[in-house]
């Protein structure tokens, strides 16, 4: 692991899992930056140190001071299940990001959630599409799926690593995980360089949580270079056949890396 502290810039921040991000990162002794659309609310809601920059994923014009000299980054945003938001937030939000780094290298942990690549299910279709971009963008990254937040049993910390997105009833039954333990693997996996180039469904098992997670991330299969998806994921959803606004993304980020390699 790399010991020198990063400038991290957490999108999401205020949300449940952004502000245990933005708290776990600053326990590791980060730099801390959140990207908020509210300054005053921001500010009641995550610790003093943090540094907030006000910006909005829906404006591009408005990002480029959120990613200025940033070491990483950790995407938590989330808008929900209709497909028009998280088309519009969740993958747009990535979007926007990337396209506002005009092709500097930074470490990215994006969460998205278990079930991703479930064909069929319009709004999954498009955080894929954002897991797609992260992995064009040629940044080292992980690729957090979390499965139900908080349905796990007191006793259920082991954390779990899967891959391969198999368990896709959309319900608890696809696995559960707590919240500080999303925040705890995303921030992790920063440092970490067994888990560059990982995709994954987090789950927990009964046990104890790990005190290393360096095992656990070995353990995985890493994506190809330049994958267009996970290393274990069903390839169900052709490049040919994904929308024209995805593809326009997709390649002009990737042109933005080869530009600024």
């Amino acid at each position: 692991m790399t010991g020198r502290p990063l400038t991290v810039l957490v999108v999401g921040a205020t949300g449940s899992i952004g502000r245990l991000v933005v708290a776990e990162a600053l326990r590791r002794g980060h730099g801390v930056r959140a990207l908020v659309r509210d300054a005053s609310r921001a500010g009641r809601i995550l610790p003093a140190p943090t540094a907030l920059v006000v910006g909005d994923l829906t404006k591009p014009a408005t990002l480029e001071p959120a990613v200025e000299a940033i070491d990483a980054i950790v995407f938590t945003h989330g808008s929900g299940t209709r497909e028009a938001d998280v088309r519009d937030i969740d993958y747009a939000g990535v979007a926007n990001i990337l396209t506002a780094l005009d092709g500097r290298r930074v470490r990215i942990a994006l969460m998205t959630a278990v079930g991703t690549t479930r064909p069929g299910t319009p709004y999954a279709a498009w955080k894929r599409r954002a897991e797609r971009l992260v992995r064009a963008s040629g940044d080292p990254y992980t690729i957090v799926r979390p499965g139900w937040f908080d349905y796990n049993d007191a006793g259920q910390r082991a954390i779990l690593l899967r891959q391969g997105d198999t368990e896709q009833s959309g319900t608890p039954a696809d696995g559960a995980i707590a919240r500080d333990e999303i925040a705890r693997v995303l921030v992790d996996s920063l440092t970490n360089p067994a888990a560059e180039r990982l995709t994954f469904e987090l789950v927990a098992n009964e046990g104890a949580e790990q005190d290393d997670l360096t095992p656990v991330f070995s353990a995985l299969t890493p994506d190809a270079p330049d994958a267009l998806d996970g290393a274990e994921d069903s390839p169900n959803a052709p490049l040919a056949d994904e929308p024209q606004r995805f593809r326009d993304d997709r390649e002009a980020i990737a042109r933005l890396r080869e530009r600024a390699s």
